[in-house]
């Protein structure tokens, strides 16, 4: 008696978690309207957080990284996440089970954020930004970490380059593949080769800070970063505690849900 009392109980409690002991239930979001009441996973601070409040009823869960939610919508915690179009690539092709759905969420541009007031630094990125474009090394940066010649034109320091001005400390969070990772022991990707270019330009040693993304702009603040550069997006609530630089990219928001 006393096992079946137990085995009625293990029952009893299957059905009651959110999951099931099945796992995950199925996709319920397969458009951005189906967002409204549900339980949406972002990385805290971002561009997806601020979208999602915009979401009638849906229930926010912040996460420290892009990687954590991508997990809690493998497990069923969330319905769906909101996140930069790259990154969702990369966390899907490693998680199986996951999809892109094809409605972009939002477009938004990156820029470097630069303490308020530090017109001289913010002009000297600007400067530097717009002969990158020129010339092409920007465009050569984004195809080697974008697209499908990935690694096959990696940005160089020319040679004889050197650095009069001292270092240029840029605050990011190497959690957002393919504009910041770690990769043998080392913070690579899109954004750390974009700065180290414009560094390279404008004569300064780039040293990159580590940290998460919701401290960002405190440490630019602050000055314990001189720049912040994280695939971060300008936003009105943002420019209230710090300037930006010029666009150096476009990219869009998407939504990542279970398969069907």
């Amino acid at each position: 008696m006393k096992k079946l009392v137990q085995a009625f109980s293990a029952v009893v409690l299957c059905v009651g978690l959110l999951t099931g002991c099945g796992g995950p239930g199925p996709n319920t979001v397969h458009t951005a309207d189906d967002l409204e009441n549900k339980n949406i996973g972002v990385q805290l601070g971002t561009t997806g957080d601020i979208f999602a409040e915009d979401v009638a009823g849906a229930v926010i869960e912040r996460y420290n990284s892009g990687a954590d939610a991508v997990q809690a919508l493998k497990q069923g915690k969330v319905d769906a996440v909101i996140i930069d179009n790259e990154p969702a690539k990369v966390f899907v092709e490693k998680n199986e089970g996951l999809q892109i759905l094809e409605e972009e969420f939002a477009v938004e541009e990156y820029a470097v954020a630069v303490k308020k007031g530090n017109t001289e630094l913010t002009e000297a990125i600007n400067g530097a930004l717009k002969e990158l474009k020129s010339d092409g090394t920007l465009d050569q940066i984004e195809k080697n970490w974008i697209g499908e010649d990935a690694g096959k034109t990696p940005y160089v320091t020319p040679d004889g380059t050197e650095y009069p001005n001292g270092k240029l400390v840029m605050a990011t969070n190497a959690q957002f593949p393919p504009y910041e990772l770690v990769e043998n022991n080392e913070i690579v990707g899109f954004d750390v080769d974009m700065m180290r270019a414009v560094c390279d330009k404008l004569g300064y040693e780039l040293v990159i800070e580590n940290m998460a993304f919701d401290s960002i702009i405190a440490a630019v603040d602050s000055g314990k970063a001189d720049v912040g550069v994280a695939g971060m997006t300008v936003t009105e609530d943002r420019l209230k505690n710090i300037d930006f630089s010029d666009p150096y990219t476009t990219t869009t928001q998407v939504i990542i849900t279970r398969a069907e």
